[in-house]
This record gives C-alpha cells, structure tokens and sequence, in this order.
C-alpha cells in the first residue's frame, strides 16, 4: 500500500513540474521541464548520496577506527539480509542519523558523534535498523528524487520572472500562469514532498523494530534524539533545508506539529504506535539475535564500551583509563588522525 501511494506521489509531482512548465511556456515550456525533469533526477541518481554527505562533512568509518557502532550496522544489516552499506560518522553534537544511496547495493547510513555519545547501544541499534529500514524499502532514491523535483519547481518559479507575462513566451494563461507558478506551484510541490517523508517514516519505524527486535528500543531513542535536536543547533542541516527529510528526526529549528508542512509524523505519535508494536510482540519486543552467536560478555568486560558493552571482550588494562573525548576515546573520524 505505501508503495502504491509513494507511486502515486511521485506520479503527482512529476506532472506538476510539467504543469507549472505549461503555464510559463506553453508546449515547449511543458516539454523542457519534462527534459530538465529527466537530466537532474539522472544526475541525483547516481551522485545524488555523495553530494548529501559532502553537505553534511561525512567520514566513513570502519570496524578499526569505529568497532562498536560499525559492529551494530555490520550485525543488522545481517538480520536483515541487506549487503553491508558504507558506514559514516558526523561530527555534530545533535544526535541524528540518515541514510542514502540509490539501492540497497549502494547504500550508507551516517549517524552524528552526538548520536552515539547521546544514546545507549540499544537505542543506537534502533535508530540503525530503522535507516536499514529505509535502504530495504528503497526511501532512500524514492526521497531524492523527491527532494530533487520539488527544488526543481520551485526553480522554475523564480524562472518564471524572466519569462513574464507576455505573449512571446508562448504562455496560454498569461500573467495568471506566472503568478500561479510563482507562488502556488513551490507550495504544492513542498506538500508532496511531505506527504512522501511522513508516510515512508511510518514504515520504515515499523521494519526498523522488525529488524532490531525491540521497538522499545527506537521509541526511547526518538524520545531522546526530538528532545535533544530541539535545544542543538545543527549548522550544516540548517544550510542545506532540503536534505531535513532524510534525518530520522528533523534537524531543523522551528519543528513542532504533524502538520501538513511539516518533514516528519509527530514524536509522540511515532513512539505511541512502536509502543503499541511491542505490545503485538508480547511487552518489550523480541530478543534481537545475532547474524552469529557469541558468548555474552561478563560484566567486566563491558565496562570500556561507550554503551556498557563491546562486541569483542576487552583487552587487558595496560596503563589507567584516560578521559575520553568521543565515544571511541580517539578522533571519532579515525583517518584524520593518523594524517596529524
């Protein structure tokens, strides 16, 4: 059903962007915007993933400079039968995360320092399977091309000042075709766009749960990450607007209602319905397994790890623990610290 409905939004906002090309140009505006159209989602899909974490100064990471949240996305890719992506890091003190990539055989997740420093290793495990979540449903090229289209219209907005009113830009409404472009054509562009995020939100919490087994786990983890994106200002999100639907909270000021201009459902409704999952699982959630079974770490052993645990047991003690700055107690970004 939300497939059906996801088709059904990207089949309405193609056709507007050839609509709002009709009433500046006519048939040939109709017809540029259907190429312009084709030439700018050819190019976001292929280059669409890199351009979204070069805004946001993504660092990929590994299982050497990252062990324990790489290890996460390593163990729940596994469970859900999805190749393992591209894992990056963000140095930002506001705890998020998203996903990208055109297919799941090309796909990266990022999350923020502040998400990991924020977060227990439940919570994070959560916030990871639902941006896997994104790349199984294939949200990720169905966004992009969202985003991509709606920027696009509202380009041939402002491109709709040069044309004018007048009779020579073979415009058949005149100056009520401009004024409509200009101002009612970025508005309904913006309400699909919207339409779109909220509705693969939704799905994508309810397999995210599927995949780590515990919805409890995601519910506490928005909980944390609205109440923390509020009072932390995210500067790079906050230039580039139109990447805020990929974040699994939205990283942008201002952000209050489940309305209907709004990038995301509502927190509150979001952690109501995976509450209301756990129940259908029978209280917290199921026991989410690994790909491989391992021994269970003593106690003592997982005092090191940034969440009360390590995938692996730890090494023997060889000088007193230092403070840490990040939750790997090393430059979260791992390369640059062998560059200094």
């Amino acid at each position: 059903m939300n497939v059906i409905r996801t088709a059904m939004l990207l089949a309405l906002m193609t056709a507007l962007f050839m609509g709002i090309g009709y009433m500046i140009g006519g048939s040939g505006g109709m017809m540029i915007a259907f190429v312009i159209a084709a030439g700018m989602n050819l190019f976001s899909y292929w280059n669409a993933d890199k351009m979204v974490l070069r805004m946001h100064h993504a660092v990929e990471v590994d299982e050497r400079n990252a062990p324990e949240y790489y290890g996460i996305v390593r163990e729940l890719a596994a469970r859900a039968e999805l190749p393992m992506p591209k894992v990056y890091l963000i140095d930002n003190a506001q705890p998020n995360a998203f996903a990208t990539g055109r297919n799941p055989q090309n796909a990266a997740v990022a999350a923020t320092t502040g998400l990991l420093q924020r977060l227990s290793r439940e919570e994070v495990a959560g916030v990871m399977a639902h941006e896997l979540a994104h790349v199984q449903n294939r949200d990720t090229l169905t966004m992009t091309i969202t985003a991509t289209l709606a920027g696009a219209i509202s380009m041939l907005g402002n491109f709709a000042f040069f044309m004018g009113g007048s009779r020579d830009n073979n415009n058949p409404f005149g100056i009520i075709g401009v004024l409509l472009a200009i101002i009612v054509a970025p508005i309904a562009a913006m309400i699909v766009q919207m339409a779109i995020s909220r509705t693969r939100e939704y799905a994508a919490d309810r397999r995210g749960a599927e995949i780590c087994g515990q919805p409890i786990w995601l519910a506490s983890a928005l909980d944390k990450i609205a109440r923390n994106a509020k009072a932390i200002h995210n500067q790079d999100a906050e230039r580039n607007p139109a990447t805020a639907h990929m974040f699994i909270i939205n990283p942008l000021s201002g952000e209050r209602m489940d309305n209907l201009f709004s990038t995301h459902p509502n927190t509150e409704n979001r952690i109501a319905a995976l509450r209301a999952m756990a129940q259908e699982f029978g209280g917290g959630g199921q026991p989410a397994k690994p790909a491989q079974e391992q021994p269970r770490p003593t106690r003592d052993e997982t005092r090191a790890g940034p969440w009360g645990g390590r995938p692996t047991p730890a090494p023997p003690p060889a000088a007193p623990e230092k403070p840490q700055s990040n939750p790997w107690g090393r430059n979260p970004t791992g390369p640059r610290s062998r560059r200094s």
